[in-house]
């Protein structure tokens, strides 16, 4: 914890805001090591079921704007709160729910509100709680840490699945298993308290003219995380034949390259400023998505696979460059209350591409090809790059660029 010293005002409850962060982060780790897998292999979903089901996992990040302007009496930390009684229901429920393609859903969009609205708080709470001048450090160490827990659970996932065969009781011990950590996960952030002024203004939806960039930037992103984040593993998953046990393994290397690579990032968010920083992860972007799209036409299958799994991982860390649009947010804002609903609106921005993307991003892949998805990602991020280029930077080690 002494790395979070001078990062974080120490009258605020931010270790144990890390500590909980660290539980959520395992307890996703479980779910999403055996996730894919579970609808693939159990669940029997194909590439197009895939996109429809997450159209409305997504759905609870659109709704969150108005989920939050129902509660906005409450403080960033009861919000967080609720936020993981959501993702617990939820888990239960994937537990129990019988297997089918309809009633699978339930439990994906309980799960996902709760995790939508702990991670709207998530980036809240962490600018909250930093120092002046240190917001870019401060969402670096909170995407660490809760990388650090996220890793644990892929290795117990990899662990399991090397000694046992994937079978319907084993996918729902695992769920099991990880409803208990969030409950424990609760438990510990109950210690967080957090008092808000009930502001009237707040019931109203909170859209200002002069974030449009930031909202706009939210549009781009939400859309090209989208592909990668619902297509990707389960392309390795339904192309590659890739098990739980290789995904994990593959989530798990990707965890721990974010684990060291986010707390750099932040810090060069601070010292070069948010603008070079959307620009230029974007740009990556680009190499990033010809070869997840094309090297099977390139490469034998096996090489192919192993480039895929190498540029899944790049993805993940240039993907920590989103935290530049929350800084740029902290820049243009007046307090922390408008940081927070800011925010939350934008997420709910971007889940608005999002659901379409996940809805329209199966029917692409049945009809057009893989290719044809990896290639529009790679065009979004070109307008990413284009339209961060508009930003004028503010923060760049304490001098205006």
């Amino acid at each position: 914890m002494k790395q979070l010293e001078g990062i974080f005002r120490p009258d605020t409850k931010y270790k144990v805001f890390f500590f909980s962060m660290m539980t959520f982060g395992l307890a996703y780790g479980l779910y999403k090591g055996v996730f894919d897998n579970y609808l693939a292999e159990i669940v029997a979903m194909s590439a197009f079921d895939k996109g429809v089901s997450e159209f409305f996992r997504e759905l609870s990040g659109l709704a969150l704007v108005f989920i939050l302007a129902a509660l906005y009496t409450m403080s960033a930390e009861n919000i967080y709160k609720i936020g993981a009684l959501f993702s617990l229901v939820g888990m239960a429920l994937h537990a129990v729910v019988p297997v089918s393609r309809v009633l699978v859903i339930l439990p994906i969009l309980m799960f996902s509100l709760g995790e939508h609205m702990q991670l709207g708080m998530r980036n809240t709470l962490s600018l909250e709680y930093s120092t002046e001048g240190h917001g870019g450090a401060a969402l670096g160490m909170q995407n660490a840490v809760h990388q650090m827990g996220t890793l644990a659970g892929y290795i117990v996932i990899i662990l399991i699945f090397a000694v046992f065969d994937s079978t319907l009781a084993l996918f729902r011990s695992v769920f099991w298993m990880s409803a208990a950590v969030i409950g424990f996960g609760f438990l510990s952030c109950l210690q967080m308290s957090g008092h808000s002024e009930t502001d009237y203004t707040k019931r109203r939806f909170y859209f200002r003219k002069k974030y449009k960039k930031y909202y706009m930037l939210e549009l781009f992103y939400g859309a090209r995380k989208q592909i990668f984040s619902t297509f990707g593993p389960y392309m390795l998953v339904l192309f590659y034949g890739a098990n739980a046990m290789v995904i994990s393994m593959l989530f798990a290397i990707s965890s721990i390259c974010c684990f060291f690579a986010s707390p750099a990032v932040g810090k060069i968010i601070d010292r070069f400023g948010y603008r070079i920083v959307m620009i230029t992860d974007t740009l990556i972007l680009v190499i990033v998505c010809f070869f997840y799209g094309f090297a099977h036409h390139i490469f034998p299958m096996r090489v192919a696979f192993v480039i895929c799994c190498v540029n899944y991982v790049l993805d993940s860390v240039i993907s920590l460059a989103s935290m530049a649009s929350n800084v740029y947010v902290q820049d243009l804002s007046e307090n922390d209350d408008e940081v927070r609903a800011t925010i939350s609106a934008g997420v709910s921005v971007n889940h608005f591409i999002t659901i379409l993307i996940a809805l329209f991003g199966g029917w692409i892949w049945k009809t057009l090809g893989i290719e044809t998805l990896f290639i529009l990602s790679a065009v979004l991020g070109l307008c990413n790059s284009a339209y961060a280029a508009t930003v004028k930077g503010k923060r760049a080690g304490g001098i205006g660029c």
